[in-house]
């Protein structure tokens, strides 16, 4: 489904209420434990107070605000955001390079993923060790985080009515107690002039350092644009205008008290959890556990769309995707599900409290940052932005992501290495499956259709040979309709196995840059005999070829472009038995001498492909009218050896 044109420029009250639970949750879990990282381990101190205060306000100006809300969310794909439709948008202008660092922000992105539901949980759960301090919030962290992964298979169509007024409710609170907590101490707010970030990143010693926490403000801002789809840009922005008054107010009530307790450790009560009052505390738990829960499915349902728009980009091995509600963009991917379960349940065990979370935490959302810069500065260029203020926007934000990355560095030792692992990892999956697949296409062989058009229509005609289907459809990798692969060929005059039908398909899928593109279009080959039919989808489609065929041979019949069958038994939706898919698959021919690299890639590839969904399932067709056919692929043969005979 496309967008409505003037989807982004819509607002309303609801708009914005929604977007407040959908897109902000990272973002408006941060003042949980990002001063609390800040002084980690370090006494109070009032340069170090106001210059985190000062540099947290910057950061959420530069980065959230003008690289987000207002340069970013302009790039929006038919309506939708993320790093992938940045680079579908821009991939057709530039050379093909741009995809390594839009597979980068993926990888790493997704590696966020582990850490950042444990966190949030975590910094909400460990309020009560402040009242209560001989608890182990462990297994309640890892019992919340279950629950989550646990529930994702249902969809959250109903529960998700919710989370917009309860994060309107947690970004209320958190404003009203900031503002409770400066009280009569507004002065607190001359940090917002810069020379206070400064004098701590400049002046102070060894003040640079503290941005590698200062940086957990903003990790949630990708999640402005990845799901910018889901509410429109207008909505997001009128709704950051809200939450970054309230996130301000929060950080300046946690300053106003860091100002107050100067030379002190902070003990079991992190900075936010010191301004609650009492009377307040066990809602505030209550309702801050809530909102990290809304955090961590915010991202773990972007998490799933990341990888459902990789896979119809050709960039993931196919995987299941579910639609377990009828909410627009709602998707559940199994695999992806546990294996994020998996890592956020390992991070809990390994680093146990939050504090140690938060020493590792940031680093790879840097640099998925730094990937959209890049991306950014290619659309704005062919978006014919002028060239000054391209080249100045650019060297602003690297400046900015580039320091906090080296800042962040120092998180490697402390654990940060986890998700560079992990970030390395899935970035090597994508590159694995995107070049095994292009070597694989570059040795297939190719067959012109007009060279084989007349023996297939006599072998369609060829009455002493039994009917192998009324409707024989080849899923085809070519994307032209004056060619197709050998491998069908030997397919349809298999010996002793010949494929004779009424009518021969050629189908070819093609994956549009737009997200939600729904179209089709026939070539006619051979009249009633043998038609190419190319089906043009959105990356975001669900494929459901055998509904889509149906649609595309009834529409031939109703314009009389193909003669209607004697049998019409096979448009009743409850009788497809004269209706046959035939889909090839290679496998790794053992007749191959390859490079050491080379192999080594094309064995993973095929590893790969073991544990991918099946075609049955990926294309959305029934079993029972698939036939898979195996084929071996040859990329460099063994040279010829004679053999010497002995006697």
């Amino acid at each position: 489904m496309h967008q409505d044109k003037n989807f982004h420029s819509k607002v309303s009250f609801a708009g914005a209420l929604i977007a407040m639970g959908i897109v902000f949750g990272d973002l408006g879990t941060s003042p949980l434990y990002a001063l609390n990282a800040v002084f980690h381990g370090h006494k109070i101190d009032a340069t170090v107070a106001m210059g985190a205060f000062s540099a947290i306000f910057w950061t959420l100006t530069f980065q959230t605000t003008f690289k987000y809300v207002f340069i970013t969310m302009k790039a929006d794909n038919h309506g939708e955001g993320g790093i992938f439709s940045l680079y579908a948008l821009i991939r057709r202008y530039f050379r093909p390079w741009l995809v390594y660092p839009a597979m980068a922000g993926a990888a790493f992105l997704l590696a966020d993923g582990i850490i950042t539901p444990p966190i949030s949980v975590a910094s909400a759960v460990e309020g009560v060790q402040a009242v209560a301090p001989h608890i182990n919030t462990v297994p309640i962290i890892i019992a919340i985080l279950i629950g989550i992964f646990f529930f994702q298979q249902f969809g959250s169509e109903k529960i998700g009515k919710i989370f917009g007024p309860v994060m309107f409710l947690w970004f209320t609170f958190i404003g009203v107690v900031g503002v409770m907590s400066i009280g009569t101490n507004w002065g607190i707010l001359k940090a917002l002039n810069p020379y206070y970030a400064y004098k701590l990143l400049v002046e102070y010693p060894g003040g640079f350092w503290y941005l590698g926490a200062i940086f957990l403000c903003t990790t949630g801002a990708e999640a402005l644009y990845s799901d910018m789809g889901h509410v429109g840009r207008k909505n997001i922005r009128v709704s950051w205008v809200y939450i970054k008054i309230m996130l301000i107010l929060c950080y300046a009530g946690q300053t106003s008290w860091l100002m107050q307790h100067q030379g002190e450790l902070i003990d079991m009560k992190s900075p936010f959890y010191s301004i609650i009052p009492d009377y307040l505390y066990y809602p505030t738990l209550v309702l801050a556990t809530l909102a990290t829960i809304i955090a961590s499915q915010a991202l773990i349902s972007g998490s799933f769309t990341l990888i459902n728009e990789a896979i119809r980009l050709g960039l993931w091995p196919r995987q299941y995707v579910a639609f377990p509600t009828n909410v627009k963009g709602q998707i559940y991917i199994p695999f992806i599900n546990w294996f994020l379960m998996a890592g956020c349940l390992f991070m809990v065990l390994h680093f146990k409290t939050s504090t140690r979370m938060e020493a590792a935490y940031g680093l790879s959302v840097t640099l998925t940052m730094l990937m959209t810069t890049i991306l950014v500065y290619h659309y704005m260029l062919s978006r014919k932005f002028a060239k000054p203020l391209v080249y100045l926007l650019t060297l602003i934000f690297l400046v900015i992501e580039v320091s906090f990355l080296t800042a962040n560095i120092q998180k490697i030792r402390e654990g940060g290495w986890i998700t560079l692992v992990m970030g390395s990892v899935l970035f090597l999956v994508m590159f694995v499956w995107m070049r095994g697949r292009a070597i694989k296409n570059s040795v297939m062989q190719w067959v012109k259709l007009k060279d084989v058009a007349d023996e297939i229509r006599r072998l369609s005609n060829d009455d002493a040979i039994t009917e192998y289907a009324t409707n024989l459809v080849y899923l085809t990798a070519s994307p032209k309709p004056t060619e197709l692969e050998q491998t069908i060929v030997r397919s349809i005059f298999k010996p002793g196995n010949m494929k004779r039908a009424s009518l021969y398909w050629l189908l070819h899928i093609r994956v549009t840059d737009e997200p939600y593109s729904m179209k089709y279009k026939v070539h006619e080959i051979d009249k009633n005999d043998f038609y190419f039919v190319e089906l043009e989808l959105g990356f975001r489609v669900e494929p459901r070829l055998d509904i889509y065929f149906r649609q595309v041979v009834s529409d031939l019949i109703k314009s009389g472009e193909i003669d209607s069958f004697t049998d019409r038994r096979y448009f009743d939706r409850t009788a497809i038995d004269d209706c046959k898919f035939v889909i090839t698959e290679s496998y790794l021919s053992i007749e191959n001498d390859m490079p050491y690299w080379k192999n080594l890639l094309m064995r993973l590839y095929y590893i790969l492909k073991k544990i991918t969904v099946k075609d049955t399932v990926n294309y959305g067709l029934d079993p029972a009218n698939v036939v898979t056919e195996q084929y071996p692929v040859i990329i460099h043969g063994h040279k010829a050896q004679m053999l010497e005979r002995v006697y």
